[in-house]
């Protein structure tokens, strides 16, 4: 799952139908494939949209 996770997240053009097959033969079933792929997707546009805004994090992120 976390290999599917990191191409999707690095290099999605790069996804193929293997891709999700490997997850298929891991014991994923069509609805789990589903819900990884719209976690990471989900993740991937909103750190995309907060970092092309400029938007700054909370000041509890922020290493003292």
């Amino acid at each position: 799952m976390l290999a599917y996770v990191e191409k999707l997240t690095l290099t999605p053009w790069e996804m193929v139908e293997t891709d999700v097959q490997a997850l298929r033969q891991a014991g994923f079933g069509d609805a789990a494939i589903l819900d990884i792929n719209q976690v990471t997707s989900y993740y991937a546009y909103v750190n995309r949209l907060a970092d092309g805004l400029g938007v700054d994090l909370e000041g509890f992120w922020e290493e003292e």
